[in-house]
């Protein structure tokens, strides 16, 4: 297919435009390959090899590539709706012109999900997404219902989010791209160039975008909870209407003064200070990256939509907070309380979850632990990628569509708690 598929592109006799829509592909190698305006539609491409491979305007909607290596390719032109690319390396990549707006793959064919798209959205050379049979409609359904799962949350007239959660794009060109309402969520685009991106209503919690080149950027509406962007030359852009984070300086006297007394009562294991007591404080859309609040009392605190990247909350009293949409990625919960918390879209990707370790009034290991309580939380679409649940009480909490790859459940207790794309237990 791959040497047909050459020949098509030079225009020889004997050529036919690869057609790999939903082929299951994972782990790949195309590296360096001539796929210029191929059909992969919703395949499957996770953890492949693609660096250095020229998919110029090839037709990529709802395509996995998540942990694949996408190094130095060449996606000018590339039609990425509604693709997965979690934690895809697409440094020094050409993304110039790039589709990333949402889309979402549905029985009888691709649902572009823009306004004035047509139904079926023809590549390239004109071939219709539905082909020649390569889809087989129950395989089609059932890959799209795993796409839905991403973003359960999302309007049905504008299909799933393209998903860069954690991918790498430093030094990548995305001049042109469209990238309204696309997840970059703890995305690297230090170095890249995205001169007159289209960013309206992205998530950029905890992207990095220092150094990039942003001439003519559009950030309306774009969620910048986090958002690292030092070095960028911001005159150019269109930033005002962006959601920014709540610094601490900007909270009440009060707040600020608990933070600070607590992580003196921290650092002096007791003696300097005082534990804090946030019980019920509004702390929406703060920026707490890499904080100490471990021990804390926060019941019912308000945190949503939070950055908490790298923050320590051990063994810290969270039951009934919101953390609806916060970014936790990184952060240590070890013996943390989240019984009953509302964790609905938040990052506990590599979280911490698992047992502290209770030390003795010097800070001395005692030998006995804590477990983390997460009983009845509310889970739903939970990025947990890598994340740590060793021992914890998941007893009655609701973990439907959240993501769990890689997670540690050793140990959990899970009596009635509601896995993804399973019922509730009832054991």
């Amino acid at each position: 297919m791959l040497d047909r598929h050459a020949r098509w592109v030079r225009g020889q006799p004997g050529g036919a435009r690869a057609n790999l829509a939903m082929a299951d592909l994972e782990g790949v190698d195309l590296s360096r390959r001539d796929l210029r305006g191929a059909r992969l539609i919703g395949a499957r491409l996770a953890r492949g090899r693609l660096n250095g491979t020229n998919l110029a305007g090839a037709d990529l909607f709802g395509v996995d590539l998540r942990d694949a290596d996408i190094s130095s390719a060449n996606l000018a032109q590339t039609d990425l709706r509604g693709a997965r690319l979690r934690a895809a390396d697409f440094s020094n990549a050409i993304l110039k012109g790039a589709d990333l707006r949402a889309g979402s793959l549905e029985p009888g064919g691709p649902r572009r999900g823009a306004a004035g798209d047509g139904p079926t959205g023809d590549g390239p050379a004109g071939d219709g997404p539905t082909g020649d049979g390569a889809e087989a409609d129950g395989t089609r359904q059932l890959h799209g219902m795993a796409l839905a799962r991403m973003q359960a949350g999302t309007a049905a007239d504008v299909g799933i989010p393209t998903d860069l959660t954690g991918a790498v794009l430093c030094g990548a060109d995305l001049s042109e791209a469209d990238l309204s309402g696309a997840v970059l969520q703890n995305a690297d685009l230090s170095g890249a160039v995205l001169n007159g991106a289209d960013l309206t209503g992205a998530r950029l919690n905890g992207a990095n975008l220092s150094g990039a080149a942003l001439s003519g950027t559009c950030f309306d509406k774009a969620d910048m909870v986090g958002t690292r962007m030092a070095d960028c030359d911001l005159s150019a852009t269109r930033i005002d209407m962006a959601q920014m984070p709540r610094p601490i300086d900007s909270m009440g006297s009060e707040i600020q003064r608990a933070i600070f007394d607590h992580e003196r009562w921290i650092d002096s294991v007791g003696q300097r200070g005082q534990r804090a007591d946030l019980d019920g404080a509004d702390l929406s859309r703060a920026d707490l990256r890499n904080v100490n609040l471990s021990a804390a009392s926060m019941r019912g605190a308000d945190l949503s939509a939070a950055a908490l990247t790298g923050a320590r909350l051990i063994m810290t009293d969270l039951s009934g907070a919101n953390l609806e949409g916060a970014n936790l990625m990184g952060a240590d919960l070890s013996g943390a309380n989240l019984s009953y918390a509302r964790l609905a879209g938040a990052d506990l990707t590599r979280v911490r979850l698992g047992p502290a370790a209770i030390k003795d009034p010097s800070g001395r290991p005692t030998g006995r632990s804590w477990a983390a309580n997460l009983m009845g939380a509310d889970l739903r679409r939970a990025l947990m990628v890598g994340t740590c649940l060793v021992q914890a009480n998941l007893s009655e909490a609701n973990l439907d569509s959240a993501e769990m790859d890689g997670a540690d459940l050793a140990g959990a207790k899970l009596r009635r708690a509601t896995l993804p794309g399973r019922p509730p237990r009832r054991g």
